[in-house]
């Protein structure tokens, strides 16, 4: 069971990456079709979720994999806003958002850590 969860853990962190860094190729792979527009920074957050399950499924510590996405989807979110100039009504709340679940999940890790040791 452990090597099933741990391939395909492998291969969600994989196609997640795949997703941020060629969102557009994979959108032709998979559906035949360009990622344009909009669907390029939503495939892109779908692939930090992936990564993120993919973190969670291999290290076998759902928190980590929650904080993985959290951490990488503040960047990115923040990155669209401060970067690319996005300026959705709910981009800067959601980058907010997420950088406080990060701070709590990093807390988490940390006292998880220590009453594992």
């Amino acid at each position: 069971m452990q090597k099933a969860l741990t391939f395909a853990a492998v291969g969600e962190a994989a196609t997640g990456l795949a997703l941020v860094v060629f969102p557009s190729m994979v959108g032709r792979l998979l559906l035949g079709v360009d990622l344009t527009g909009v669907a390029v920074p939503v495939a892109r957050v779908a692939g930090n979720a992936l990564i993120g399950v993919g973190v969670a499924f291999w290290a076998g510590r759902p928190l980590i994999g929650m904080l993985t996405y959290s951490a990488l989807v503040t960047l990115y979110l923040a990155f669209l806003g401060v970067v690319e100039k996005m300026t959705g009504a709910l981009l800067w709340p959601a980058v907010i958002l997420h950088l406080i679940l990060t701070a709590l999940l990093m807390l988490a890790a940390m006292h998880d850590r220590k009453t594992r040791t």
